[in-house]
């Protein structure tokens, strides 16, 4: 549960700075509640659906080299703006730079904080072993 409550907060911190960066991505600011609504089902869409869309249209993604991964992502940010009264994306395009802007904040954050799975770990071997080609840590990303 706290992990969930964990990534919750950092899909909503980036969301608020995407509606503060992006033009054409903004909520009501007397209904806060929209901003927590919103990213949650952002949330749930990216974790359920995005799959889906992935699959049908992986083509188009090894074509881009991945890049259309955004445009998924950017779609399914519009359509949270069309659903989630309070929260608003105005076109394509917003909605394009928001799901940048989304993808890296939360990249950062959730390295910043262990909790998603790209986390950089320093390890250092035990005592007796030494790693091939020298004897300083062992950096796994």
């Amino acid at each position: 549960m706290l992990v969930f409550l964990q990534r919750w907060i950092i899909s909503t911190l980036s969301v608020l700075v995407a509606s503060h960066i992006v033009p054409g991505i903004n909520y009501d600011k007397d209904n806060v509640a929209s901003l927590f609504v919103a990213s949650l089902l952002f949330g749930i869409l990216i974790t359920f659906l995005r799959p889906l869309l992935f699959l049908l249209t992986l083509p188009l993604v090894v074509v881009s080299l991945g890049f259309f991964v955004l445009v998924i992502n950017a779609g399914l940010l519009y359509l949270v703006g069309s659903i989630v009264k309070g929260f608003h994306v105005t076109g394509f395009w917003p909605a394009f730079w928001g799901a940048l802007v989304i993808s890296l904040v939360s990249l950062v954050l959730n390295t910043l904080t262990g909790t998603g799975e790209s986390r950089v770990r320093v390890r250092r071997p035990p005592a007796g072993d030494k790693p091939p080609g020298g004897d300083g840590p062992v950096i796994d990303v």
